[in-house]
């Protein structure tokens, strides 16, 4: 016999499966707002079929899409028009970043995959001075903060579902099809880790299970 709470949540799921929506992708918008109108070179860490990318293309001399699924790099390069400055390799952080050192660097919903703190080191050991860092992560709930702000998720995860999905008859493709695995660390282990590896450094605690990171290599 299923309780309320377990029918609610199967409810959801149903819901959510006729009609999904991209939360890395809804933070695209506010990720540009944290970058300088022109840059030069630029790396997205984990890009999928570099959507992100392009839009840092929009911005950048050249674009660098690092992914370590083979399959979603060649999406990737499919869906990018041939003269765009973008590029996209095989590979994954913080071994696969090479080159740089780079204006910009972005990694949305990745972090979690990754080492922690090697990751976010080298992050820092390829950015250009005064170049910005900007993540968007995923951190395990554990506080009271933590799941009061879950369950306002939850409320406009629905409303974001229905506006987003209004009128289509098709859902939208995944723009990343790497297997996913929960995060571990919480927000404040997050917060200790960042501050050490990068001095300065600004988080906060979003809507839809994220978190963002923003650093200036000043």
């Amino acid at each position: 016999m299923t309780t309320p709470t377990v029918r609610l949540f199967q409810a959801l799921d149903r819901f959510h499966a006729a009609r999904p929506w991209d939360h890395n992708a809804h933070y695209h918008r506010w990720i540009m707002r944290q970058l300088p109108r022109r840059f030069d070179r630029a790396l997205d860490v984990r890009s999928g079929t570099g959507d992100l990318a392009r839009l840092l293309a929009g911005r950048a001399a050249t674009v660098r899409g690092l992914d370590a699924d083979p399959a979603i790099v060649d999406r990737a390069r499919e869906l990018t028009p041939s003269a765009s400055p973008v590029t996209f390799a095989v590979g994954d952080a913080p071994a696969a970043i090479t080159e740089g050192p780079y204006d910009v660097i972005t990694c949305v919903a990745t972090l979690h995959h990754l080492p922690f703190s090697d990751t976010l080191t080298a992050f820092r050991q390829h950015l250009s001075p005064g170049g910005t860092l900007v993540v968007v992560g995923l951190a395990r709930a554990r506080s009271v903060g933590d799941h009061l702000l879950g369950m306002a998720a939850l409320v406009m995860n629905v409303a974001m579902a229905w506006l987003k999905n209004r009128g289509r008859r098709a859902p939208r493709p995944a723009s990343m099809t790497a297997p996913t695995r929960p995060a571990t660390m919480t927000f404040a282990d997050i917060a200790d880790e960042a501050r050490t590896v990068l001095p300065g450094v600004r988080l906060r605690r979003r809507l839809f299970w994220r978190y963002t990171l923003v650093w200036h290599n000043r």
